[in-house]
Order: structure tokens, then C-alpha cells, then sequence
């Protein structure tokens, strides 16, 4: 089994941006975590950052038969970006979303997910930890459809 891991704008900063918000961890130990838990569950997970929009669609696209399952933190894209939220319904994989901070505490503008309609689930507030979570959750998912 195949997951692949989207990671949107600026979190290719994590471990020095606003770590308060953020935490101290980069998305390079997140995705070492993350590896792990994929190795404990034998599943194969690959890692695609950008800070731009089209890379990120075009990322979606090319999970058509490569991939079972998505893991996406779209970042700032989650609350703008129509084509992001389309291409996660075109493509039709379970899809779940992953946030570090727990968006709903934060300015209103965060409250609101274009994506979070067209994903399986929705993690957010557990830092670094999410994306484990969200990994476990999806993997759980896929086992079931197909026993």
C-alpha cells in the first residue's frame, strides 16, 4: 500500500517559524516520524512540499494509480484554494487532513476548510503527532474497504 504525504506553504519552515503556533519540529523529523509509523504498519508513504498552488494539484493528479490513500496539510491553501479542494475530488482517493494547531482557536479567517468537505477526516491541534494519527486513521480505512 501507497500513501502520499502533501504539505503546503511555509511548512518547509517548520522547527523556525512561529514555533509557538508551529512547535519546534521540522518537516523533515515529521516525516521521519511518520516513515516509521508507515514501516510498523507496512506501507509505503512518499513526501511532496510546496509553497505553490499548481505543483500541489499537479501532486494530486499524479497520485492516479501510484497511490491508495493522501495525507494532506494544504496550510494557507486549506482556506483559498478551489482547485486544491477539486482535485482532491477529482482523483476520488480517501484523502485526510492534517493540521499542526488546532485551526478552530485561531483567527476566523482559519475557520473555514475549502478541502475539508471532499476528505475522509480532519486532524487538527496535535502537532507533529497528527500526521502519525492521520496515517493510522487512513490505513484503518483502507484495511477495511478492502480485508
Amino acid at each position: 500500500m501507497n500513501i502520499l504525504v502533501i504539505n503546503g506553504p511555509n511548512l518547509n519552515l517548520l522547527g523556525t517559524r512561529e514555533p509557538g503556533i508551529y512547535g519546534a519540529e521540522t518537516l523533515e523529523g515529521i516525516n521521519a516520524g511518520v516513515s516509521t509509523v508507515a514501516a510498523t504498519l507496512g506501507v509505503v508513504v512518499d513526501f511532496f512540499q510546496s509553497n505553490h498552488e499548481g505543483a500541489i494539484v499537479d501532486a494530486i493528479h499524479q497520485t492516479c494509480g501510484r497511490y491508495q490513500g493522501l495525507i494532506i496539510n494544504p496550510a494557507a491553501y486549506t482556506h483559498t484554494s478551489v482547485a486544491i479542494r477539486d482535485a482532491i475530488a477529482a482523483v476520488g482517493l480517501p484523502t485526510v487532513e492534517v493540521h499542526l494547531s488546532n485551526v478552530y482557536r485561531r483567527e476566523s479567517f482559519r475557520h473555514k476548510s475549502l478541502t475539508a468537505p471532499v476528505v475522509l477526516g480532519q486532524i487538527a491541534g496535535f502537532g507533529a503527532t497528527g500526521y502519525e494519527l492521520a496515517l493510522r486513521g487512513l490505513i484503518s480505512h483502507l484495511n477495511s474497504m478492502h480485508p
